[in-house]
């Protein structure tokens, strides 16, 4: 893309759009504790698995932050859809889920919700991937928030930060697994409100092993 094309894409982008990648030019300083974090914990659920073809259904999130579950700043919605897939209707359930929102509201909230935080989900690149198709069609470029995934986090704290992919079962570290692993009920499990919740305790879990472990600054979280 040429530097004009750039730069013209780059003033045509929504207001809130700007205001986001704006507050995300100041970079989280790797020395803060992660108590004084906020996570974002988020859940996608959508059409299907492929990331071209398929879109998002409904989003549900939770703020964790000082080692707390912030119940109150539970969020969920459900997308507008052009078409009902019958198989995505099958698999979540929504027929109607009450009031919709466009998918220009929904990128507009999201990101104002979302703030600089570092964004947590099970199996991360696959939801943010999702949330960034969406975010394409309304201006939004890429996300620019640190990523955290739990799965991830797991692995890493489980086997050590020098484990072998090849060596690990997926399904050892699939959000049931881990959630059993870890005592957290697996409750209202397969909507995004619920994913995200689950998430949320499993985040709590692990953070607290990782303290123990010596991990208690965002660098240290971050690192690979």
């Amino acid at each position: 893309m040429a530097w004009f094309d750039f730069i013209t894409k780059k003033k045509n982008s929504p207001r809130f759009v700007r205001e986001y990648e704006d507050l995300l030019k100041t970079k989280t300083p790797k020395v803060r504790p992660i108590r004084q974090l906020e996570f974002t914990v988020l859940d996608t659920e959508t059409t299907g698995f492929n990331i071209k073809s398929d879109y998002i259904v409904a989003y549900g999130s939770v703020k964790v932050q000082g080692y707390t579950i912030k119940i109150n700043s539970a969020k969920e919605y459900y997308l507008q859809l052009k078409k009902q897939e019958r198989e995505a209707i099958k698999v979540h359930g929504i027929i109607k889920a009450g009031e919709y929102t466009s998918l220009e509201d929904f990128i507009k909230n999201f990101l104002k919700e979302i703030g600089g935080s570092v964004l947590v989900a099970h199996h991360a690149s696959f939801d943010i991937a999702m949330l960034e198709k969406a975010g394409s069609a309304v201006g939004l470029n890429k996300l620019k928030n640190p990523v955290l995934d739990t799965a991830g986090l797991a692995i890493r704290l489980e086997l050590g930060p020098h484990y072998n992919l090849r060596q690990i079962k997926n399904s050892d570290y699939s959000l049931d697994s881990l959630c059993m692993r870890y005592g957290i009920a697996l409750d209202d499990r397969h909507t995004a409100a619920g994913d995200a919740f689950l998430t949320a305790q499993l985040l709590l879990k692990l953070l607290k092993i990782a303290e123990r472990k010596g991990i208690g600054t965002f660098g240290d979280l971050m690192s690979r």
